[in-house]
């Protein structure tokens, strides 16, 4: 991109116990995404991580 902008479409998404859900971050690449979730999941603790792409209008798709 030529106008300086960073684009971050894809998210890791936490969700705990009590079923709410945090975004951890954006990243350039869904394999960067999948890293980062992978690697929060082997922790072994409760909380589930998954990635989503943000749609078009700028945000994320409901799960």
């Amino acid at each position: 991109m030529n106008d300086g902008t960073v684009v971050l479409p894809w998210l890791v998404i936490r969700q705990d116990d009590n079923g709410n859900r945090y975004r951890v971050g954006r990243y350039a690449t869904k394999a960067e995404a999948e890293k980062i979730a992978e690697s929060l999941d082997e922790r072994g603790q409760q909380q589930l991580y998954w990635v989503e792409n943000l749609s078009q209008n700028g945000s994320a798709p409901t799960a």
